[in-house]
């Protein structure tokens, strides 16, 4: 690890949250350990991610299906559909607000998780939970609102590095399906990073074969990290 002063841990064998009946292995950044956004991006870079407070990444001993990814904002290019989706929110507009708990994203928070995500980990939703997962002390995180007229339809989570912005969640209308909104939030976000002279969305982990996770790969170009180098997916 390059990061200097922060130490790491690994759980032990749990149930893995992508993949049903593999076990998976995490690797933690020690939470007493110093973070701020410098050591963020070098961890990042090493393909961690932050849930709350703390930052992860997969350390499965015989799999390796989780691949951090991230766009190259420079280089991507909508395509087709992709621009379908850019132009049919074009009556969108954004609101930045900081990492403050708000009533108003919690309320559409819940109504996606129960609409989407009722047989996951993350339902029931509480605001506890929504608070431990979304927010941080550290990070420099904003929450971009969607609004169609007086209305908020979704909610981008991001966290602001030096090398890039690190989409966390988005959460959206679930009865806004037309929209494509989660597609929509990423090409945003795109714009956004390229707009603050940042190069790379940095969009998680990929899983080739995750259908939840296959709208990331459809990005392009894409790098994914692969034995510790970032390189251009064919």
């Amino acid at each position: 690890m390059t990061a200097p002063g922060v130490k790491f841990f690994s759980t032990t064998a749990h149930a893995c949250s992508y993949l049903p009946g593999e076990q998976a292995i995490t690797l933690f950044a020690d939470p007493k350990s110093r973070m701020d956004r410098r050591v963020y991006t070098e961890l990042s870079d090493l393909g961690f991610r932050r849930s709350g407070n703390y930052v992860y990444r997969p350390h499965c001993a015989t799999c390796q299906a989780c691949v951090p990814v991230r766009i190259p904002v420079d280089a991507f290019h909508p395509n087709r559909q992709q621009s379908r989706v850019w132009k049919r929110n074009s009556d969108l507009s954004v609101v930045v607000r900081d990492g403050s708990f708000r009533e108003a994203h919690y309320a559409l928070y819940e109504r996606y998780i129960a609409a989407r995500h009722h047989d996951g980990d993350m339902y029931p939703p509480s605001a506890e939970q929504y608070a431990s997962f979304l927010t941080s002390d550290w990070s420099e995180t904003c929450f971009y609102e969607f609004h169609a007229g007086d209305r908020l339809v979704a909610v981008a989570v991001c966290d602001v590095m030096e090398n890039g912005l690190s989409a966390v969640y988005t959460f959206y209308d679930p009865d806004e399906e037309r929209r494509s909104l989660g597609t929509y939030a990423i090409l945003w976000q795109i714009e956004e990073a390229r707009r603050l002279g940042l190069p790379s969305l940095y969009l998680g982990y990929w899983i080739k074969n995750s259908r939840k996770m296959n709208y990331k790969i459809g990005f392009r170009p894409i790098e994914l990290l692969i034995n510790n180098e970032w390189l251009t997916a064919r």
